[in-house]
Formats: structure tokens, C-alpha cells, sequence
């Protein structure tokens, strides 16, 4: 028994040693130094269908990574400032995770916009999670040349900041219904219906906002408001189709291992799609279903692609699950810890600069009319990849 409870010690002092060591995220890989801005908007053309109080006008937390000229030096971006820090685990279990203020990444606070006009992509996060979250993706995005605008959908994430205070998720935001295994059943796929909606008026509501940005002040004449992709995971994911669906000015849409809600299902999309799955998914439409849940995922794939008429980019990633998309794979955490989430085998880097490559490549193509090899041929540097 003492054996046992001296293992536990030093464990749990290993954890705490890990849990206070600085983390650098990946570093962008484009030409661009990253400079990083917030933003609060109120969209007061819409009641807010799921803020806990009723009346209230839609309110986002927006997040800019731009690019900036190279070699620029300046005041790093905090990784999760202020109220943000909530991200982060609460209490003794926090001690399983890096702590957020040891996170590095490369975003400079506020630098000036390097020269020329910069294609808009909008980023949405998956349920629960919050943008800060996808900030080695972005990052990656903004160097090569992209304005990449992250909103977390507020009352769905589990946290967001408003105004510098905490706002945490509504019952209508994130409903019950989502409990189940089988996102595609009854009053679950009625849910994500509804709240798809909600999450694409968001993404194209912010990306109007950005447009506005580029008539004044320190972005005036550097967006490119003709060019916009939509880009999300998991329920970011459908969101970004939808909102590709509902905007003529969307050039594409990228979807990171979301199974599909909303009118686009069943009317597809006419316009460049990109899709990223895990290796247990299912929703590329290519899989062998070892469940209920997954039957419905393909399903539902294979509708949307039925009915879409645009070129199609499908890839399943080996050793990558649902949480390898996130900057959850490149923080330090305990085994118990990471037992628990959806992780997989593949070096954490290593994914998210798989990801980071494809969405780049495929940005290339539909933005800027540069086809690229990586979207349609094996690559031997992400032997992982398997094309579909």
C-alpha cells in the first residue's frame, strides 16, 4: 500500500511539473509574420433564438489572425487572456493539463497588416469548444495570406467572453438532445437543424463585419471581400457548409470531421468542398459503420454528395480522432486525462500540420486558382493520409 501511495505522489508531482511547462505551439509555415486582433459585434438584426433571456440582439466574440509583414517584432498575443483562462480545466484536475499561461503561440498583439488584399476565412469551432482553441490552425492560415475571422458561437461553446466578462452555454445552445450516440435520430437531428442555422447566420453575419473592416481603419484596403471560405470542425463543420450554401459570395468550404445538418444535405453545395475525417469516422461517406450512429453519418454524407454538383475533396487520416483537430493535441496531458478524450496515436504536431497543409492547399485552389498536387495524389510526407 505505501508503494502504492509513493507512486501516486510522484506522479501526481511529474503531473504538476508538466502542467507549469511552457508549451510552444507549431510555427505558422507561410512567409507572413501573424498579428492578432478581438473584436465584439452585435448583429442587431437578429434576436438571439438562444440566449437564456429572451429579446436580446445576437452577440459574437471575434477573433482576427492577419497577416503581417515579415520579419515584424512586437508584444506576443496572450494565448487565452483575461476571462479566457476558463478554458482551461477547473481545480485540482487542471493540474492534468498545460496551464494555458505557459501556452506560447506566435500571433503578435495588434501589429500593423502587412501590404495587399487578403482573401476572408471564417472559422467556427466545434460544439463546446471555443476559436483560442484552434489557434495552431489559424496561425498556419493568416501566414500564407488568409484573414482569418474565428467566432465562437456564443451559448453553444462552453465559454465564451463578452465585454471582457464570461458567458457560458444555454440549454437551447447545446441541447440535451446531443447526449445521445446518434446525432441523426429524432428530436437530435432536429436540433442540429435548427441550430446549424443559427451557427451559419453567425459565420456569414461575421463575415459581412469583415468586409466592413476593409472600408476603414487599420485594415482599409487590405480585405479581399469578393473571396470567402467557410471553415469549421465538427459542428463548425456542417456550420460551414450550411453558411457556404446561404452565401453567394463563398468560394469554397472546408469541414473537419463534422457529420452534416441542415438544408445543404439534401440541396448540396455548387461550389469546392473539402472534407477531413478522423479514422473513426464516418462522415466522407467512405466507411465501414460499426454502429447506428455511424450508418447515419454516412447516410447523410452520401446525400450531401448525391445532391452537391461542386468538386469534392475527401481524406480519412490515420491515427488522427475528433480532438487531434484542436490545440487540444499539442498540450501536455496526463494519461488518466487523455485516456478520456478523443485522441488518437499520431504525433500531435504531426496532425494539425497535415491539417494545416491540406486547408492551405485547398484555400490556394479555390481562392487564388493554384491546383496543387497534395489535393489529389499521395504525398509522402503524410503517409497518413489516405485520399478517398
Amino acid at each position: 500500500m505505501l508503494a502504492i501511495v509513493v507512486a501516486a505522489g510522484c506522479y501526481v508531482g511529474y503531473a504538476a511539473i508538466r502542467h507549469a511547462r511552457p508549451v510552444t505551439l507549431p510555427a505558422p509555415t507561410g512567409q507572413y509574420a501573424v498579428g492578432r486582433t478581438t473584436v465584439d459585434w452585435t448583429d442587431s438584426t437578429r434576436t438571439d433564438p438562444i440566449a437564456p433571456q429572451a429579446g436580446r440582439s445576437r452577440e459574437l466574440s471575434v477573433w482576427l489572425w492577419y497577416p503581417a509583414p515579415p520579419g515584424t517584432t512586437g508584444p506576443r498575443a496572450p494565448y487565452a487572456p483575461g476571462a479566457w483562462s476558463g478554458l482551461h480545466l477547473p481545480g485540482p484536475i487542471g493540474l492534468a493539463e498545460t496551464n494555458f499561461g505557459a501556452v506560447r503561440d506566435h500571433a503578435l498583439d495588434r501589429v500593423p497588416v502587412a501590404a495587399g488584399q487578403f482573401p476572408v476565412v471564417v472559422l467556427e469551432p466545434g460544439l463546446g469548444f471555443a476559436v483560442p482553441q484552434y489557434t495552431t490552425i489559424a496561425e498556419d492560415l493568416a501566414s500564407h495570406g488568409y484573414l482569418v475571422a474565428g467566432v465562437t458561437p456564443t451559448y453553444s461553446a462552453n465559454l465564451t467572453v463578452l465585454h471582457g466578462g464570461a458567458v457560458h452555454s444555454s440549454p437551447a445552445g447545446n441541447p440535451r438532445a446531443f447526449d445521445g450516440t446518434d446525432l441523426h435520430a429524432g428530436a437530435a437531428q432536429e436540433a442540429g437543424d435548427r441550430l446549424v442555422q443559427v451557427w451559419s447566420a453567425d459565420a456569414r453575419f461575421t463575415a459581412g463585419q469583415v468586409a466592413g473592416l476593409g472600408r476603414a481603419g487599420d485594415f482599409a484596403g487590405h480585405v479581399d471581400a469578393n473571396h470567402t471560405v467557410y471553415i469549421g470542425h465538427s459542428f463548425g463543420g456542417a456550420a460551414a457548409l450550411q453558411a457556404c450554401h446561404d452565401d453567394p459570395r463563398c468560394t469554397g468550404a472546408a469541414n473537419l470531421d463534422g457529420t452534416q445538418f441542415g438544408p445543404v444535405v439534401h440541396s448540396g453545395l455548387d461550389r469546392p468542398t473539402l472534407t477531413m475525417a478522423s479514422e473513426d469516422s464516418c462522415v466522407t461517406g467512405t466507411c465501414q459503420p460499426a454502429s447506428a450512429a455511424d450508418r447515419s453519418d454516412q447516410a447523410t454524407a452520401r446525400t450531401l454528395l448525391a445532391a452537391s454538383t461542386g468538386s469534392t475533396f475527401r481524406y480519412q487520416i490515420t491515427g488522427m480522432r475528433h480532438f487531434n483537430f484542436t490545440d487540444y493535441a499539442t498540450y501536455y496531458l496526463a494519461g488518466p486525462l487523455r485516456s478520456q478524450l478523443a485522441l488518437g496515436s499520431i504525433d500531435g504536431d504531426h496532425g494539425l500540420a497535415i491539417t494545416s497543409a491540406y486547408l492551405t492547399a485547398f484555400l490556394n485552389y479555390v481562392e487564388h486558382d493554384r491546383p496543387d498536387p497534395l489535393l489529389t495524389k499521395p504525398d509522402r510526407r503524410y503517409p497518413q493520409v489516405k485520399i478517398l
